[in-house]
C-alpha cells in the first residue's frame, strides 16, 4: 500500500500562509527529496493553482532562479499525475492532472492500493480533512523561526475525533534556524 505524506512549512505560531515562512537553499533541497520519492500528488485548488503553472513554467522557461530552485521545479514537473479535490474548478492547466470531485476518503483509499510511489499532498484544506479521515501515514513539517501573528492555521475548524499520536522519526537543523520534523502516525 502506497503512504500519504503531509508536506507543509509552519511558522512557530502555527501559521502555514506560504508567504510566512523563510526560503533557504537547504529547505529547498529536503522539499525536492520529498517530491522525487512520489509519483503522485493530492491536493485542493488553491493549493494548485499555487503550485501550477508556477512551477512547470520554471521547469521549462528558467531564468534568474537559483538551481535549487530549478532542481524541485524540474522535480515537480516530472510528477506521474496530480489529483485536484475541487468542486469550482473547471479545467486543469497541468499535464496530467485530474480533477476529482467525488468522496475524499473513498479517492484516497483507492489511490493508496494502487502501485507506486508515495503519494504527497501540501496545502491547508484537503490535507487538514485527510488528517481527520484518519488517512495521512507521514507528516513532513518544517518549523520556520518566524512568529506571524496572524493567517492561516493548520487545521484550523477541524475537529478530531480523537488524540493522535505520532512518533518522530527524522529532525533537521537547518542553517536558517528551520527545523525540519518528520514523523510517522503510530
Amino acid at each position: 500500500m502506497r503512504n500519504l505524506i503531509f508536506a507543509i512549512n509552519l511558522t512557530i505560531d502555527g501559521c502555514c500562509d506560504h508567504t510566512k515562512g523563510i526560503v533557504c537553499d537547504e529547505m529547498m533541497e529536503y522539499h525536492t527529496h520529498l517530491v522525487r520519492d512520489a509519483d503522485l500528488f493530492v491536493y485542493g485548488r488553491k493549493t494548485y493553482q499555487l503550485m501550477v503553472p508556477y512551477w512547470p513554467d520554471i521547469a521549462k522557461n528558467y531564468s534568474g532562479e537559483t538551481k535549487v530552485e530549478i532542481e524541485f521545479a524540474q522535480a515537480f514537473d516530472s510528477i506521474n499525475k496530480i489529483i485536484v479535490f475541487s468542486k469550482t474548478l473547471d479545467k486543469a492547466e497541468g499535464k496530467n492532472t485530474e480533477i476529482v470531485r467525488t468522496n475524499l476518503k473513498d479517492e484516497i483509499l483507492k489511490l493508496k492500493q494502487q502501485q507506486g510511489k508515495s503519494i504527497l499532498t501540501g496545502g491547508a484544506d484537503i490535507p487538514s480533512q485527510l488528517i481527520q479521515l484518519g488517512l495521512v501515514d507521514e507528516y513532513h513539517f518544517v518549523v520556520h523561526p518566524v512568529i506571524a501573528g496572524e493567517g492561516r492555521r493548520l487545521l484550523e475548524g477541524i475537529n478530531m475525533p480523537e488524540k493522535l499520536q505520532l512518533k518522530l522519526v527524522e529532525s533537521k537543523i537547518f542553517k536558517s534556524g528551520s527545523v525540519a520534523l518528520h514523523y510517522l502516525k503510530q
